[in-house]
């Protein structure tokens, strides 16, 4: 078990993730014309990406980039959707979460979701959220560009106690294309 020392620099990274993730929420948000009643984005989605890790992990083995396979599923009379992300690399991670859904305009959601991060890899391998099953936070934006059905989308993974014999967090960033279903 780590001191509460061994923290107090891993809430800076921590704080500089939320941070970003809130002024870009802030920025879209005040960018945007406000709508009386903006309804969420309609539409589940599929589609593919990149990903980056942001953090290095405890042994330097974290970071790195891969590839990634994003679904979203809408419920139209909540603003919840369940959404996955495969993360491929070095080693796999999946990544289902529920998330709650804003929505800035017709075409744009903001979102929040909780969930786990779901490793294939050992102690020697890490993927960009860690190398063992953790919980996350994933904040995130889509946008679905009108009179058609592709969708942009963007999010940050916070993974925390994300390493075997270390309680560090593992963050990484996803971003891509997808068309909707």
């Amino acid at each position: 078990m780590h001191s509460l020392n061994s923290w107090i620099p891993r809430l800076g990274e921590l704080g500089a993730i939320a941070l970003g993730s809130a002024a870009l929420g802030a920025s879209l948000i005040l960018s945007t014309p406000s709508a009386a009643s903006a309804q969420a984005a309609y539409g589940s989605y599929i589609g593919i990406g990149g990903s980056f890790g942001a953090t290095d992990g405890p042994t330097g083995n974290g970071g790195g980039g891969g590839g990634v396979i994003a679904v979203r599923y809408k419920f139209l009379e909540v603003p919840m959707s369940i959404r996955g992300q495969l993360i491929i690399g070095d080693s796999t991670v999946f990544v289902p979460t529920v998330s709650y859904d804003v929505p800035l305009t017709w075409q744009t959601d903001a979102y929040i979701g909780v969930g786990a991060a779901l490793q294939d890899g050992d102690e020697n391998s890490s993927s960009p959220l860690g190398n063992q099953t953790s919980f996350v936070i994933q904040p995130g934006v889509d946008y679905s560009f009108p009179y058609s059905n592709v969708v942009l989308f963007g999010n940050a993974i916070i993974a925390f106690d994300a390493y075997k014999n270390s309680n560090d967090t593992a963050a990484s960033i996803q971003g891509g294309v997808g068309v909707r279903f």
